[in-house]
């Protein structure tokens, strides 16, 4: 796995592990529980925050399938996913409404900080 720095915190009721990570470390399906499953067992925590620098390109991109393989691994799992970035470069409609439609539920979320991240993760159970 690539470098990446974890930050745990534990709100009570949740631990949310907080990513830093500027390479792709999320490329399929494998490489997504692979991190959620060190993130569980090295760290007790099933919420994560993960930036978009993090996930490959091709995760953006619908139609490569990689967006619908990554989130049936989280949602398969239980985990509970917030990824953080500026998703306005990606004008894509289909994106946006899958992006829209996952922020409706409670496994994966789009948001654009760390903050918002965390209160809907905080929320999430």
């Amino acid at each position: 796995m690539n470098r990446m720095n974890i930050r745990v915190i534990d709100t009570g009721s949740v631990k949310i592990a907080v990513i830093k990570s500027d390479t792709c470390i999320i490329t399929d399906g494998q490489s997504a529980l692979d991190l959620a499953a060190a993130i569980h067992y090295e760290h007790g925590a099933r919420h994560i925050v993960i930036p978009k620098s993090a996930i490959c390109a091709d995760f953006f991109k619908l139609s490569t399938g990689v967006a619908g393989e990554v989130a049936q691994k989280f949602v398969n799992y239980g985990l509970h996913v917030a990824i953080v970035g500026d998703f306005s470069l990606y004008p894509s409609k289909p994106l946006q409404d899958y992006m829209y439609e996952c922020n409706k539920g409670r496994h994966i979320n789009f948001v654009t900080t760390d903050t918002e991240a965390i209160q809907k993760l905080k929320g999430a159970l």
